[in-house]
């Protein structure tokens, strides 16, 4: 007992010896330095965050030129195209386009949307974007391609057109469209790729179209159009047309020439009207190109006969066709009298002739064929 203190005091622990066994005293652990650990901690966190925040980053950069670029953007619609889906390359935005822009760049009001379509469509492939540079607020996208085997190169225009979220859209500054002109001579049915089309269609005449005049149609940049007339009456062997330059004029003109089997019939119809004028037994026949004069009159009917019928040939002439002058040969025998003695004298005798005539074309396809000489034209 501690008399001093006045309370108790606690005997002291015993001392342990090093060797004897005894366990000594029990030390508490030592605590870390958490400061220096916290702040080593939190620079990794900071590297770490900006790791991710620079990955993150370049993963939308990455994202957003794969899908959201203006490149993306057309190759999208390359890519409708080389698949043949003209629907859906005409809801891209800034594709379609109405008769007051058309008018406003101008080109005819009137083009119609016939070639439009898959049908009309040539084969696209190997497009591929070969630049994009920004000028202002719009960015020219040029891109090179096959189109129908023919190599060729267009540049569109580009525009912003919002965003969907962070994302941004773009649409075509400039309609990829483009309006070619056409003239069909010689036939008012022709083919673009193999879709064929009549110009009483397509023309805002209707039945009333000018068979010689132009025939406005949209057609989609990039693609290549071939132009070609096979009818029973007339052929060509066509035009190919690359539309390449959007929202330009393409005049196309064609000339088709008759066909074989209609240069046939032609003839067939020209030697049956030339037989059928030597069948009348007057001097000078109704609506011939042939005849014979007399001075003196004539003793006994006049009988005629085809000795040599023209070989026809037959050329594009405006709208019709022209049958080229070509030389025949009828042959007359008629008994002659004599105004001054009365003496009868027979005529056996060739008369050469030149036929030549004009060929029109109805609206139901019919050819209304007019023979002729060249003092009736």
């Amino acid at each position: 007992m501690d008399t001093t203190a006045g309370r108790a005091s606690a005997p002291p622990a015993p001392s342990a010896s090093p060797g004897d066994g005894t366990p000594g005293p029990i030390q508490p652990p030592r605590k870390p330095r958490r400061r220096r650990s916290l702040a080593l901690d939190l620079t990794l966190l900071g590297v770490v965050g900006v790791l991710l925040v620079g990955a993150t980053a370049a993963a939308v950069g990455a994202i957003q030129k794969e899908f959201y670029s203006p490149t993306a953007f057309v190759e999208r619609y390359l890519s409708m195209l080389a698949d043949g889906d003209a629907a859906e390359a005409l809801t891209v935005p800034g594709v379609a386009v109405d008769s007051a822009a058309l008018e406003a760049a101008g080109l005819p009001a009137t083009a119609s949307e016939a070639l439009l379509r898959e049908a009309a469509l040539a084969p696209l492939a190997d497009a591929r974007v070969v630049s994009e540079t920004v000028d202002g607020e719009i960015t020219r996208v040029s891109v090179e391609y096959e189109a129908g085997g023919y190599p060729g190169t267009t540049t569109f225009a580009v525009a912003r057109d919002g965003s969907i979220g962070l994302a941004p859209t773009w649409r075509f500054a400039t309609s990829p469209l483009a309006v070619m002109d056409l003239v069909v001579k010689g036939s008012m049915v022709f083919s673009v790729n193999g879709f064929e089309i009549d110009k009483r269609q397509v023309s805002v005449d209707g039945a009333d179209a000018d068979p010689l005049a132009a025939v406005p149609l949209l057609v989609f940049s990039p693609g290549l159009y071939s132009v070609s007339v096979d009818t029973a009456i007339s052929a060509t062997p066509g035009v190919a047309v690359l539309s390449d330059s959007p929202f330009h004029d393409i005049p196309v003109e064609i000339q088709a020439e008759a066909t074989d089997e209609f240069i046939a019939v032609v003839q067939g119809e020209v030697e049956e009207f030339l037989t059928a004028c030597a069948t009348q037994e007057v001097l000078q026949p109704t609506a011939c190109p042939f005849g014979y004069v007399v001075q003196d009159r004539i003793d006994s009917l006049p009988k005629w006969s085809m000795v040599k019928q023209p070989s026809v040939k037959v050329t594009p002439e405006g709208a019709g066709w022209r049958i080229e002058p070509a030389d025949a040969t009828a042959h007359i025998e008629v008994d002659i009298q004599s105004l001054y003695d009365g003496s009868i004298s027979h005529v056996s005798e060739d008369v050469p002739f030149i036929v030549t005539g004009q060929i029109t074309v109805q609206p139901d396809g019919r050819a209304s064929i007019v023979v002729s000489g060249p003092d009736t034209q």
